[in-house]
């Protein structure tokens, strides 16, 4: 038995490596296309209509690298995103039933789709508002502002890429609902501390202004609602699956 048991560890941690070397292989390739991709694309970013008034510079030689191959990592992730998605599928898959297996299938799209909705939201609408408050209180104050290069992609990094990650609350509700790891009403009792969480995180990404902190905190709360409707539809499924495997489990009896 004890043999048994260390030859299927082996075997998944060879299915593991498998799959850790597909996705490299992935990333490889999604590098080249970002070394073509990252010129344009860092040329957009300087040249955006917020930055009409803004004078970049590079306070240290290496500063104008560092942001090209950042740029290149990440559009390197972003395209091979469903790659790593779908490998981490394959390699639990078995252990899922059918239904559970093309259900989660599923979400690879789906997760793709939030994670370029939330980044296209921060840019176009988070990311000009901050801008143009902190540089009006900047004139306010007489104060005149110098930005480096690293220091403004590395704002952009900061602001698009966790946005990204936040609009996946609902997909991500939805599987530990189906799961059974948390219910619809679980999300309404503790609607309150979810608010402040979601607060929180607002006043950590930007800056220290009421205004700008609801103007991320309330596509949060959005977020929030819908996952509660969401979670609704994963509970009702979940429920059924359970009373089909306790019928299953009381005819086989």
């Amino acid at each position: 038995m004890h043999n048994e048991e260390k030859k299927e560890i082996m075997e998944h941690l060879d299915e593991l490596r498998k799959r850790l070397l597909i996705i490299m292989y992935f990333f490889v390739a999604a590098l080249i296309v970002g070394f073509f991709l990252s010129q344009p694309l860092i040329y957009q970013m300087q040249n955006a209509p917020w930055t009409a008034n803004i004078q970049m510079h590079a306070f240290q030689v290496a500063d104008p690298i560092k942001i090209y191959l950042m740029v290149i990592v990440i559009i390197a992730f972003v395209v091979i995103l469903p790659v790593i998605l779908y490998q981490l599928w394959a390699f639990i898959s078995p252990g899922l039933y059918s239904n559970e297996q093309k259900m989660t299938l599923s979400y690879i799209p789906i997760v793709m789709v939030l994670m370029l909705t939330g980044m296209a939201f921060s840019y176009f609408i988070v990311v000009p508002y901050i801008v143009h408050f902190t540089f009006d209180l900047s004139e306010q104050m007489g104060i005149a502002t110098t930005i480096g290069i690293n220091q403004y992609f590395g704002f952009l990094f900061r602001t698009v890429l966790p946005f990204g990650v936040i609009f996946q609350m609902p997909i991500l509700v939805l599987f530990l609902t189906q799961l059974g790891i948390i219910t619809p009403m679980l999300l309404k009792k503790n609607r309150k501390y979810a608010y402040f969480i979601l607060f929180i995180i607002a006043a950590v990404i930007a800056p220290p202004d009421f205004m700008t902190h609801i103007l991320l905190t309330i596509p949060m709360i959005l977020l929030y609602e819908v996952s509660i409707v969401i979670s609704k539809y994963g509970y009702k499924r979940y429920l059924k699956a359970e009373e089909k495997a306790l019928e299953e489990s009381l005819n086989e009896d």
